[in-house]
């Protein structure tokens, strides 16, 4: 597994809980950083897959 795979994964987890978290103590700013970190995972994802692609 690539790295990027790797943090990908971390960042998606750790977005979605700060985005449940968020929900939970209605603290939009929360929630709002919790999906920003969710995409960055996502995108962190396909740079590993076009890499593996490349390999």
């Amino acid at each position: 597994m690539e790295e990027e795979h790797v943090k990908s994964a971390g960042n998606k987890a750790a977005g979605k809980a700060k985005e449940a978290a968020g929900k939970a103590t209605d603290d939009k700013s929360l929630e709002a950083k919790g999906k920003y970190q969710q995409a960055k995972g996502k995108a962190q994802e396909a740079v590993g897959d076009a890499k593996d692609a490349l390999d």
